[in-house]
């Protein structure tokens, strides 16, 4: 009993310990000015709307958890909600460490917990990120569609700075591609070559779960309900960024159509730095300066929002692993062999 105590603590300092890594390395390169700005922006806000804004937030997680099970269930797998949670989580933590870590870290937990096999849950991970991948391009389409006047300009730069990228490394993309191609073509030949070896069935046994995870989509029993999860999860990032204009004064009267040109531009920053940072703030100030914010009032906001995010995630990601194995303790020990 001592000894699980000793562990259980050790644990909760290292995710702790973690945690504040985490804060010291996402902030290390920020200048004196920069850091003062976020002072005054914690200070200065308005704490009535923070709170809320993170209850917001982790209700989008609650929705992609209950998602995320209605995928599992077709595997004829039903894990208990809140370990999906959990997982959900933590998947969003340790992408703050590494990007995609989350993802491997998120199915290899819940696995272990509720007896899954990994390669089928990373299966329903490629499935629920090609999905988002779509909604991501609604949502852009929305923008330029509802506002091209005021985006369409910013858009163009961001895309000619992208064909401009892709023009410069003609040569190495081209030469890459063969890479691939020639790449794949030696492994589907090495593989009915070696088919009788234990590692190459063990690789294909591998894909084949990968594979039966992605098209466990087809088999979800209540689509409109899936799709109804899907549009509340975005709706709800949307909203995060709605109500949290009402934080600071210069943007309180800023309404929904800022609120869908930040979660997009927003969304390709996030994807552009690791956990966003530095990136999602300038996406955020470049956006809010389309409908005439100041410099300061639209970095200060992406700061605000970017805070609020990666906050949570230091405080329930970490928390959320000592929980899962603490809850799921009992589970674990019935299941081993005595």
């Amino acid at each position: 009993m001592l000894k699980s105590r000793i562990l259980t603590t050790l644990k909760f300092l290292f995710f702790i310990l973690l945690g504040a890594f985490l804060i010291w390395f996402t902030t290390r390169s920020l200048t004196s000015e920069e850091v003062n700005q976020v002072k005054k922006l914690i200070l200065g806000a308005e704490n009535k709307i923070i709170i809320p804004s993170m209850l917001i937030v982790m209700l989008s997680y609650y929705l992609r958890a209950l998602r995320w099970k209605m995928m599992i269930v077709p595997l004829n797998h039903h894990p208990k909600t809140l370990n999906v949670y959990f997982s959900v989580l933590i998947g969003f933590f340790f992408n703050l460490v590494f990007p995609r870590l989350g993802e491997v870290m998120k199915c290899t937990l819940l696995g272990k917990h509720e007896k899954i096999p990994v390669d089928k849950l990373l299966g329903t991970m490629v499935a629920e990120r090609i999905i988002d991948v779509l909604c991501l391009l609604i949502v852009i389409f929305l923008t330029i569609f509802t506002q091209f006047n005021v985006v369409g300009n910013y858009a163009l730069e961001i895309s000619s700075k992208i064909i401009t990228n892709i023009s410069n490394d003609k040569n190495k993309i081209i030469i890459s591609l063969l890479i691939c191609v020639l790449l794949i073509t030696f492994l589907v030949w090495l593989f009915k070559r070696m088919s009788s070896f234990k590692l190459v069935i063990k690789i294909k046994e591998l894909f084949k779960g990968v594979l039966l995870g992605i098209v466990s989509i087809k088999d979800i029993k209540n689509k409109p309900l899936f799709i109804i999860y899907t549009i509340l999860i975005w709706f709800f990032y949307l909203y995060s960024i709605k109500f949290g204009f009402l934080a600071l004064k210069e943007l309180v009267d800023l309404g929904w159509i800022p609120s869908l040109t930040i979660l997009t531009f927003g969304s390709f920053a996030m994807i552009a730095t690791q956990g966003g940072i530095g990136a999602y703030q300038l996406a955020v100030q470049k956006t809010l300066s389309l409908y005439g914010i100041s410099q300061v009032g639209g970095l200060a906001f992406g700061w605000l929002i970017w805070s609020v995010q990666t906050i949570l995630l230091l405080v329930f990601g970490p928390l959320s692993i000592l929980l899962m194995g603490i809850l799921n303790k009992k589970k674990l020990s019935s299941d081993e062999p005595k």
